[in-house]
């Protein structure tokens, strides 16, 4: 029977970042997912790295200052996949007065201490790139935060983890697990038995399930809140972002996407079921009309070219409404005697790292503490790399190029390999999807699928016709 000193149950961004940290510790990880790496609420999000402005009308100081610090490190460990993103705040009469906004700003500037960002400021008449967009002359503040990668932050955390020397399983579910002395022994789909010395749970929304297959009461309660995204032709020409209050009191971002598209998220709908994440027509509508209310540029559900909903697994702290409920994490350590099981509720793709490395010492796991400081794969960039980067621009589309660059970083150099012409990166399955990148995400990044590839690691299937897409998935066969 394999052994491990701990399993980690659950590949989103709370069991990936655990995974990493205990790798470079030292311990044997097992981390296992029943589907793909951020197959569900860590590809669905707002693709934000922030300390969340919002939640400090919700007095949440200690996650809003904690956040600040993460977003500094992964702007620093992972620049290719996190880069700052300057926001339009908009004032709307009868809603939060200006004052309480400056006053949020200044409150979140100083929480950020000696951040790399730009602090907030009044925008002036003369700043027509962020004012032409929209529909009505308003009061503007701006002020900086940073976009991610989501699904690439994720697998970039379990390939580190992978290379430290934890082992990634993937399409492999926990059936049952007991304790046995003092150790746990897990029954895995495909008829695998493995050994831990402890259990980390962190299957998101399904905490809940997994602690009955574990035979563990559960202590905390989870709460369910879907948020729902849609995509659209570009509102607006530029590289920043947009947050719109609205009257029901809520904040909606509209961020620039991929280049051709803006994101408007999110929604805060109490579900009851995690299979219960499917955008429906009034949420739509809802995101259409929170924009219409803003833009010069109108939308409606017929420009919608991609919709995503995903469910935060948030700690139920009684809060009366969705959108009231605390973003910060709560680590559950199981009080029964014999070997340990860590329960994580909560928590935000900008926190995880933080949140891993309280997970680990709470299950006293020693050895060496350094994801605040080393690189994840790809993001060790430095002036010899761009140089390289300036020698294969002479036969790369810079389109091309850009993309590959952003998402891979130095490992780009893994799929050039001696390649010194497109050709020799073979077939083109379109949108620029080489077959080299192909190679590199199935035998380096997981990738099983196309919709692996294509609506995860790449987000190409906005770009690809349904026959391209036939064709990725038949090469995956």
């Amino acid at each position: 029977m394999e052994s491990y000193d701990l399993l980690i149950i659950g590949g989103g961004i709370n069991g990936a970042a655990i995974a990493r940290d205990a790798a470079i510790r030292g311990a044997r990880a097992l981390l296992i997912e029943r589907d793909d790496l951020a197959g569900h609420t860590s590809s669905a999000s707002s693709k934000l790295i922030h300390g969340g402005l919002r939640y400090l009308e919700h007095g949440e100081l200690r996650l809003v200052r904690e956040a600040l610090a993460e977003r500094e490190i992964l702007l620093r460990t992972a620049p290719h996949i996190v880069r700052p993103l300057r926001f339009a705040l908009p004032h709307a009469p009868g809603m939060r007065p200006r004052w309480m906004l400056r006053a949020g700003l200044l409150l979140y500037d100083l929480l950020a201490l000696r951040g790399s960002l730009p602090r907030s400021r009044r925008v002036g008449a003369r700043d027509a790139a962020l004012r032409a967009p929209l529909a009505r002359p308003a009061s503007l503040l701006s002020y900086w935060d940073a976009w991610v990668d989501d699904s690439r932050l994720v697998v970039l955390n379990a390939l580190d983890a992978a290379e430290r020397g934890a082992t990634i399983a993937t399409r492999t579910e926990l059936l049952a697990a007991r304790r046995d002395g003092e150790t746990w022994r897990a029954e895995l789909s495909g008829g695998r038995s493995v050994a831990a010395g402890a259990i980390v749970n962190a299957a998101g929304p399904w905490v809940a399930e997994t602690l009955g297959r574990l035979g563990v009461a559960e202590r905390s309660r989870v709460r369910l809140v879907k948020g729902s995204h849609i995509v659209v032709p570009a509102l607006w020409p530029g590289d920043h972002g947009y947050i719109l209050q609205q009257p029901d009191r809520r904040m909606v971002f509209a961020l620039p996407f991929r280049g051709r598209f803006t994101l408007i998220g999110t929604t805060d709908i109490p579900i009851d079921h995690p299979g219960d994440a499917r955008i429906d027509g009034e949420e739509i509508r809802y995101l259409c009309e929170a924009a219409d209310r803003y833009f010069v540029r109108q939308v409606c559900p017929g420009d919608v070219v991609w919709r995503y909903s995903g469910v935060r697994a948030l700690h139920d702290d009684g809060a009366p409404l969705a959108s009231a409920v605390t973003r910060d994490y709560h680590l559950d350590l199981d009080p029964e005697p014999g070997p340990k099981l860590l329960s994580v509720y909560g928590g935000k793709i900008t926190t995880a790292r933080a949140l891993a490395a309280q997970a680990l010492d709470r299950l006293g796991v020693d050895g060496r503490r350094a994801t605040d400081s080393l690189a994840l794969p790809g993001g060790d960039l430095s002036p010899h790399f761009l140089d390289w980067l300036r020698g294969i621009a002479g036969w790369m589309p810079q389109p091309l190029l850009a993309r590959l660059s952003n998402a891979y970083g130095t490992r780009l150099r893994d799929i050039v390999g001696d390649a010194t012409s497109l050709r020799g990166l073979g077939a083109d399955f379109g949108g620029g999807l080489h077959e080299a990148e192909l190679r590199y995400l199935r035998d380096k990044e997981f990738a099983r699928t196309a919709e692996d590839v294509l609506w995860r690691r790449t987000k190409l299937g906005l770009d690809l016709t349904e026959a391209e897409k036939e064709a990725v998935e038949r090469w995956f066969k």
